[in-house]
């Protein structure tokens, strides 16, 4: 067996206790843990990326058990594209976390690093009821990072972030419960093969436990009807928090294009593509409440926060017409909306620490510390999230649009993309221009007490993420060469059900 792949969740799982245990009082050495475990991922990231690129699934059983009985782990492209993601998107955060932010909390990098080990976990996972145990990992750190630093109305959003993942939790066991009862197994290779066989009179119990996961991995992707909770929870999280959480919603992306491409795809028998019918309604609700929520919004971060519901909306788009050409351009948005969202929350983290009494909010004032430069990555950003040209935002759009020409929705998917790109930018126009044109009208200067809490590290953060983005446009056709053999791999189950049962 290959031991590279338990790595990415053995270093954090590793590294948060020895912070917790060892080195909690010296916040100087609990940043080298976290930054040198983050840098780890990195390198192991494109080190088994370098492995899947051959196109072949690789399985890692832990104990060596016989399949499809114990805990089994697989990697393939798609497995091993999220690890870089996460990878990449963590060690911006770190970075930016430990220019003084970490300060505010004793028990941050812990927490960061049992975040990092459920999300790779959920991602490397063969395994339905593993799938829940790593949500619940991801899940139960990501509500300390939420409340991290306290105040009342961070609080409040926390406790409603708990009751809604609880809620999902529960209704994620109902749903592994009525498929292990009809199947008599939760791998999910085993699932592939048994699904089929299922007879009719046990087949409304199967697809409801396949509607059911659908809810659960809607609400963990802010799809309507169930998005109610990220505009909140997002808006007012601790910016490098708020960041990290970027990629939580691609979690449940990535369990949608899993679960309904291997086990409920076409080879499903009377369950094959029940999902389809169900979520291109949803994401295109999703994607106009999204993007009329930029429009209404109030504050920066509660701009982004819905900016992330309408991207959402659009990769699930994608993902809804299940055909290898709109998963491809679905991932290279998952990729771009990911980094695009990342980014301007750190930019909002720079305006509150300059903004004191203000906050983020869309209110005209004086002008800032470094307002010019903030300024500029916000334009990046904001440009890249829109969805304009000539970064990878239009790409990623564009290529959505050809490949939905086929649909029996196009017009409903052209027409409700290219409506509210548009509503996006003026949302993003207009709170950009209070924020930094309107406001620099103003005479005098806003003065926080001291130096801002975020220095030099905090923009090279933003900065590394901006790269990022346009490294995505200036290699956009080697990206979209290996998401085009990705997508193609996912749809040919046999050799992923073949690599975990041998």
């Amino acid at each position: 067996m290959n031991h590279w792949i338990i790595l990415p969740i053995l270093v954090p799982a590793v590294v948060a206790p020895m912070i917790v245990l060892a080195v909690r009082h010296d916040i100087v050495l609990a940043r080298v843990f976290s930054v040198a475990s983050a840098v780890i991922m990195l390198l192991l990231g494109g080190i088994l990326m370098g492995m899947a690129a051959d196109g072949q699934t690789q399985m890692y059983a832990l104990g060596n058990w016989p399949m499809p009985f114990g805990i089994v782990l697989v990697l393939d492209q798609l497995s091993a594209l999220m690890l870089v993601l996460t990878a990449v998107l963590g060690l911006v955060v770190v970075l930016y976390a430990i220019d003084g932010w970490d300060r505010h909390g004793r028990h941050f990098h812990a927490l960061f690093q049992l975040q990092l080990m459920g999300i790779n976990g959920a991602f490397l996972t063969g395994d339905l009821f593993n799938l829940f145990v790593f949500f619940e990992i991801l899940l139960i750190a990501s509500y300390g990072l939420m409340v991290h630093g306290g105040g009342p109305a961070r609080m409040r959003a926390g406790v409603q972030y708990v009751v809604v993942n609880l809620v999902g939790s529960s209704v994620f066991l109902v749903a592994i419960g009525l498929i292990y009862g009809v199947t008599g197994t939760l791998n999910m290779a085993d699932l592939a093969l048994r699904v089929p066989e299922v007879g009719a009179s046990e087949q409304a119990l199967l697809q409801t436990g396949a509607l059911l996961l659908l809810l659960v991995f809607g609400v963990k992707a802010a799809l309507v009807p169930v998005q109610f909770w990220l505009p909140g929870t997002y808006a007012l999280a601790p910016a490098p928090v708020a960041a990290l959480f970027a990629i939580m919603t691609k979690v449940g992306a990535y369990s949608i294009i899993r679960m309904y491409t291997l086990v409920f795809g076409d080879g499903a028998g009377e369950a094959a593509g029940i999902a389809a019918d169900w979520l291109l309604p949803a994401a295109l609700v999703t994607l106009v409440v999204g993007m009329v929520g930029v429009l209404a919004s109030r504050s920066l971060g509660q701009m982004v926060s819905f900016g992330v519901i309408g991207s959402m909306g659009t990769l699930l788009t994608a993902v809804s017409l299940f055909t290898p050409e709109a998963l491809s351009a679905g991932l290279y948005y998952l990729l771009h909306s990911t980094l695009a969202a990342a980014t301007l929350f750190l930019i909002v983290g720079l305006v509150v620490d300059r903004r004191p009494g203000l906050g983020d909010d869309l209110v005209v004032a004086p002008t800032f510390a470094q307002a010019g430069l903030i300024a500029g990555g916000f334009f990046l950003a904001a440009i890249a999230m829109v969805g304009m040209p000539p970064l990878a935002g239009f790409l990623g759009k564009l290529l959505i649009l050809d490949a939905a020409r086929d649909s029996d929705a196009v017009i409903w998917i052209w027409s409700l993309i290219l409506v509210t790109s548009l509503l996006a930018i003026i949302g993003f126009g207009r709170g950009g221009s209070t924020l930094f044109w309107k406001s620099a009208a103003v005479e005098g200067r806003l003065e926080t007490d001291g130096a801002p809490e975020s220095g030099a590290l905090s923009f090279v953060a933003v900065g590394l993420l901006l790269a990022s983005l346009v490294f995505l446009t200036v290699f956009a056709g080697p990206v979209t060469g290996y998401l085009d053999a990705t997508a193609a791999q996912l749809f040919e189950t046999r050799a992923y059900i073949g690599a975990v049962l041998d």
